[in-house]
């Protein structure tokens, strides 16, 4: 089973025992940022810095001029690692190990972006906006989400890319010092959260048969018991028809799927457009159509038939692996199964050997690591072994 790591530019731009030490994991491929989101990361192996912090999105590359020039909305470089490409550096030099890279491309998810362009974010039903959540319903944020992913997954050297939140983002953020846990948000009410109500996103949902007027007050009276501390357990489609009613429920998700399907559709294209035959494109992403965020809800069927396959989300219990993987069987296309290493994160890398046999058995055919840069010593050692004997 194919398996590779993902892993930062600045992981490896000053270390020249990185690549090496990538290679003796056993892994043959990185999935390397090429366009990524803010962080703090630490860098425990690198003889230069401890911490790394990113402290917008940014392209880890030089972006093309010509492309950009004259747009509003444009991708913003970065100026925590030295060098003007430090993707580029890194990608040779994993390469010289004898590492197959491609790029990794974190689409709509920019605090930045939505900070200096208010007007491209997601607007719940209180008219909060959500300046890390582009609405990619929105032209202007499609057209640049589109054109980003061609440019930052062809870079010189790729096999093939990885696309991240290529659909919808959503309340749910992980956002530096969060404090938004203090009532419980099931996984109905996290979409009624999620839901737009920008200009385009209304005359959506009125395309769909629905007033949005009368959706922003359903959406409010469905929320109200959680605000009141009652909490929201519902979850699932039906959980999701339970609070808003069936007919205004298959308004949103038809007109959300109907958005991510067409930006799925066209940066997909796009970037099979700027690269040779035989480029891997595989999305990130979730098999409950309505999930937000970075694994992305795909329409199984829809994603496989878009893109070469799917990177999905397995750390956890063999049900979440179950719940991910089941819904692509017999599909085609890669399948592959994404398990956090790092211990501190919540990753298993002692249980990783055991973890991916379930996976393979269940049609996963490739491995991606999380985080081969973020983990520790040990961790890394642990993912070594169980690499060796599943080989």
């Amino acid at each position: 089973m194919k398996a590779g790591v993902f892993l930062y530019p600045w992981d490896v731009v000053g270390d020249p025992d990185a690549a090496a030490r990538i290679a003796d994991l056993g892994v043959r491929q990185v999935t390397l940022a090429s366009a990524y989101h803010s962080t703090r990361a630490l860098t425990p192996r690198h003889p230069a810095h401890r911490v790394v912090t990113a402290e917008h999105a940014a392209v880890l590359y030089p972006p093309d001029p010509d492309r950009w020039a004259g747009r509003a909305l444009a991708p913003y470089r970065q100026s925590w690692t030295p060098g003007d490409d430090p993707y580029g550096e890194a990608a040779e030099a994993l390469a010289a190990a004898g590492l197959e890279v491609h790029s990794w491309v974190v689409l709509a998810h920019s605090s930045r972006l939505g900070a200096e362009h208010p007007d491209t974010s997601v607007v719940n039903a209180y008219g909060d906006r959500y300046p890390w959540a582009p609405c990619i319903a929105r032209p202007a944020v499609r057209d640049y989400l589109v054109d980003l992913a061609a440019e930052a997954a062809a870079r010189p050297g790729a096999h093939g890319t990885e696309l991240e939140s290529c659909g919808w983002y959503g309340f749910a953020h992980l956002h530096a010092h969060d404090k938004v846990a203090g009532v419980g948000l099931g996984d109905a009410a996290q979409y009624l959260m999620s839901l737009c109500f920008c200009a385009v996103c209304r005359e959506g949902y009125g395309e769909e048969g629905v007033d949005p007027e009368t959706l922003t007050v359903a959406v409010r009276r469905a929320l109200e018991p959680v605000w009141s501390g009652g909490g929201s357990p519902e979850s699932g489609r039906d959980g999701i028809a339970k609070l808003l009613g069936p007919e205004q429920a298959d308004a949103t998700l038809a007109w959300r799927g109907r958005v991510a399907r067409t930006v799925q559709e066209a940066a997909v294209a796009t970037v099979r457009a700027a690269t040779p035959p035989g480029f891997q494109v595989l999305l990130h992403a979730d098999p409950v159509p309505y999930r937000t965020g970075a694994n992305v809800g795909v329409e199984p069927d829809h994603a496989v038939a878009v893109a070469d396959g799917v990177v999905l989300p397995c750390t956890g219990s063999d049900a979440v692996r179950e719940a991910v993987l089941g819904p692509f069987a017999g599909r085609g296309g890669v399948r592959a199964a994404n398990f956090g290493v790092v211990t501190g994160m919540g990753g298993s890398p002692r249980t990783l050997e055991r973890d991916a046999a379930h996976a393979a058995s269940l049609g996963a055919d490739q491995l991606r690591l999380y985080h081969a840069g973020l983990a520790s010593g040990p961790d890394l050692e642990a993912v070594a072994a169980a690499l060796s004997r599943l080989g």
